[in-house]
């Protein structure tokens, strides 16, 4: 594996020399002659130090140097320039210490490039290349004795430089916010697939532990009830009887407890975040019910006002509400139609409120709404639906300590759900 690693490295580090040889042919030259050149060779082996973190930076100077050094020199001797492979390798000689001193430079810089704003390390990166160029200067002052320059052409040589490290930084950002966006992208949607799951997660949870309770009731009941039969001499056959209902009753309680502990373990690995705001909370409700809509092949408009905007830890909770409540709307509206998301608070309550253009309901229908197993929705064969959605939703608004109402026809023609539920419940102590 380490070797492997090592392996790739080392191609990466023989790319980035190829390309800022190859990019380095793409060149000015400022003052007469061959003297010097402004090259985007340059503006490559920054780029690629920039987003090839990876790779120790020294290594890849040294390495590009020699590989410029080279590059360059076969140049010559196919272009036929010229000059004698001595007289190459000296002309280019000062390109490989340039490349060496850059690398150098950067690496001390390496560990600190995210913390640094693109306008200072723009600067930051023109010094290294000031820095770089005076040092190629020397060199070539010392190999080829070439002559000095003069303040103005330093003057124009420093232009050149910033332009060209801000140039490079600038693209450099471009890419690394492009590819910021891409991942908090995918962020979102990983974290809204989590939220639906553990929604989803949360109302079997919250059902299961109901019935646990409910079972360990009627095992407390069968047991007193097997005592009492088993001490009258015509009711010990049925107190048998009773006593095995009893235990099996008991080893159902016992499964689904085993069956709870999961459920909760694998909710609370969904949990990506500590909280969430409101408004965030009916944005995704919006949107997984806008796709549920889609699924049914229906239009319909979602709208949304709210005002309440402060963050809570309970948005499993909320969602699973919203989501049943807005559902429930979708499916009642035919065709076509508007749904409406409100949020806002009033006198320390939270007030949400969820309003279709559907049928509304019918008023010999309201007393049972709530009740579990009552249903008015039956699908293509003819089968009824649970009828546990509104059940959940009454159940949840009450574990919260808050009231549901219902208006069975609106404005808009359908019904309205109004909950309201005490914003300290809600809302995330600071």
């Amino acid at each position: 594996m380490g070797a492997s690693i090592l392996r790739m490295k080392a191609v990466q580090i023989l790319l980035v020399a190829v390309i800022t040889a190859v990019a380095g042919e793409f060149k000015i030259n400022p003052f007469d002659g061959d003297i010097f050149r402004i090259a985007m060779g340059s503006s490559a082996f920054l780029l690629c130090l920039l987003l090839m973190r990876q790779l120790p930076y020294i290594i890849t100077g040294m390495v590009t140097g020699v590989v410029v050094l080279l590059f360059r020199t076969v140049m010559d001797a196919a272009l036929g320039s010229g000059l004698t492979l001595e007289g190459s390798l000296s002309s280019h000689f000062s390109a490989m210490i340039y490349y060496m001193v850059f690398g150098l430079l950067m690496s001390a810089i390496k560990s600190r490039i995210d913390s640094f704003h693109p306008l200072v390390l723009g600067a930051i990166a023109a010094l290294i290349d000031l820095l770089s160029n005076e040092m190629e200067l020397l060199v070539r002052l010392i190999v080829l004795d070439s002559a000095t320059f003069r303040l103005n052409e330093w003057t124009y040589l420093m232009a050149i430089a910033v332009l060209r490290t801000y140039f490079t930084t600038g693209v450099y950002s471009s890419i690394w916010v492009s590819q910021l966006r891409i991942r908090e992208r995918e962020q979102k949607e990983r974290i809204e697939q989590m939220l639906g799951f553990g929604s989803g997660l949360y109302g079997e949870v919250f059902y299961l532990k109901k019935s646990i309770g409910t079972l360990e009731q009627v095992t407390l009941n069968s047991f007193g009830l097997y005592r009492e039969l088993k001490d009258g001499e015509d009711t010990r056959s049925y107190s048998r009887q009773v006593l095995g209902i009893t235990q099996q009753l008991h080893e159902v309680k016992k499964d689904s407890q085993r069956i709870l502990a999961g459920l909760v373990k694998l909710v609370e690995r969904g949990e990506v975040t500590g909280d969430m705001p409101l408004p965030e909370i009916v944005r995704f409700t919006v949107k997984s019910n806008t796709k549920y809509a889609e699924m049914l092949g229906k239009r319909i408009d979602f709208q949304t006002h709210i005002t309440a905007g402060y963050t809570t830890d309970s948005y499993i909770p909320l969602l699973t509400l919203l989501n049943n409540l807005t559902a429930n709307a979708v499916e009642v509206i035919k065709e076509a139609g508007t749904i409406r998301l409100d949020a806002h608070e009033q006198d320390g309550l939270t007030v949400f409120t969820v309003t279709d253009s559907g049928t509304g309901i019918q008023k010999r229908d309201l007393e049972l709404l709530f009740e579990p197993g009552f249903t008015t929705k039956f699908d293509d064969e003819g089968i009824a639906a649970t009828g546990i959605g509104l059940s959940h939703v009454r159940d949840i608004v009450q574990l919260f300590g808050g009231s549901i109402t219902v208006q069975p026809k609106s404005e808009s023609g359908g019904a309205m759900f109004r909950i309201t539920v005490p914003s300290a419940k809600l809302r995330k102590e600071e």
